[in-house]
């Protein structure tokens, strides 16, 4: 018991590295680190103490300048592709273009999309949200487009729709392939006339509205399979932007890590500094299939389970170190040229085939995430033997 007491009196004892804020003479606020350590003497007495202060400033300013180069709005990102579109993206919110953010599902298509907005003329007016696939057609076209008193049996009074509410601004129309072609008719209306009908009225409303839209689909397949009209998806598809899934940006994995820990350190009054060596590993190696929000909802999950300063392994969510235990154990048993191997490659090289060389297909036929069946086509050299798409 003495010496858990005394292990105890030990954690009391010292700070090392807490972060603080002071004001200098000037009144200008000073970023330092404390570490303290109480002085005791042989009889473990205390004597006195030390106390010691660092200067953050320039490692803050390095931040900064790192920050800033690194984020747009609230975009962070170091990949080529998303940098290339951080040059472009002035130039596309200096124009009244419709633009269509093509992507999976976390990847960033509001931050995209308010990062246009903000960048815009119109960034002093509203930016509206509607997700198109959340709502059933009529509860949707009234958000939309409003309605009158007497539309309907409760409609007692006037209710503008989001077109109204968003005039002189943005309307972000989240998940658009989901609509239904009726509403389509409406919004292509929208597009070609700048103008549209509350339920119930008579006459139109004339609307200046600047409409970014997005999807987790294929429009152009939907087109092709008759779900979403051609003429709609020529009138959104102006200016077109592609958000790369996380599993192709990991160079960018530990960069959202470190803003989700500050994010987290905030909301949850923790001071966590970093992930071990073992946990960055096991975060680099995962798909994320829910691409960024995934990424935060794992770190979030690890904040709740962290007890100590730091993230380890332990702290992750279960199927995350499981996945990797099954990675290296499959990549253990399948390198080329073993009997398991071999088999893989056959029945890869066979789907592959069978879909003309489809990935995307082919991935499904297997199973298997995209990025991951790449992986496995190179290792294979079928890149080589065959012309993939």
């Amino acid at each position: 018991m003495r010496l858990k007491g005394n292990h105890q009196d030990k954690e009391r004892d010292h700070h090392i590295n807490l972060p603080v804020t002071i004001l200098n003479k000037e009144g200008k606020k000073v970023p330092i680190s404390i570490s303290t350590a109480v002085l005791k003497n042989e009889r473990g007495q205390i004597i006195g103490g030390v106390e010691t202060f660092r200067d953050l400033s320039a490692i803050e300013e390095l931040k900064k300048e790192l920050s800033q180069k690194y984020t747009l709005g609230d975009i962070i990102s170091k990949n080529h592709q998303i940098h290339e579109m951080f040059n472009i993206l002035p130039d596309i919110a200096e124009s009244d273009s419709t633009v269509l953010i093509q992507g999976a599902s976390g990847t960033g298509k509001e931050l995209f999309a308010k990062a246009i907005h903000n960048l815009s003329r119109r960034k002093d007016k509203s930016f509206i949200k509607v997700n198109c696939g959340a709502l059933p057609d009529t509860l949707l076209e009234s958000e939309l487009f409003g309605y009158v008193k007497g539309a309907f049996t409760d409609a007692k009074k006037d209710k503008p729709g989001r077109f109204a509410i968003a005039h002189g601004g943005t309307i972000f129309l989240d998940e658009v392939g989901d609509m239904s072609p009726s509403l389509q008719v409406k919004l292509l209306r929208v597009l070609q006339e700048k103008e549209f009908e509350p339920l119930g009225s008579t006459s139109p409303t004339k609307t200046d509205v600047r409409i970014i839209a997005a999807t987790n689909r294929d429009l152009s397949r939907l087109v092709n399979e008759g779900k979403f009209r051609e003429d709609l998806f020529y009138r959104i598809n102006v200016v077109k932007i592609d958000l790369p899934p996380l599993s192709q940006r990991r160079e960018d994995i530990p960069l959202l890590i470190e803003t989700f820990i500050h994010k987290f350190n905030t909301k949850m009054g923790k001071q966590i500094t970093g992930v071990s060596d073992q946990a960055m590993r096991s975060l680099m190696r995962y798909d994320y299939a829910g691409n960024v929000r995934e990424l935060e909802n794992i770190m979030e999950h690890a904040f709740v389970l962290c007890r100590g300063n730091l993230i380890d392994t332990d702290c992750l969510p279960k199927e995350l170190t499981e996945e990797q235990v099954k990675r290296e154990l499959s990549e253990t048993l399948l390198s080329k040229g073993t009997p398991f191997g071999r088999a893989e490659a056959e029945i890869i090289e066979r789907t592959l085939k069978k879909y003309g060389g489809n990935r995307i297909r082919t991935a499904q036929e297997l199973g298997l995430n995209r990025t991951t069946l790449w992986r496995k086509i190179k290792k294979h050299g079928l890149d080589f033997k065959m012309k993939i798409t």
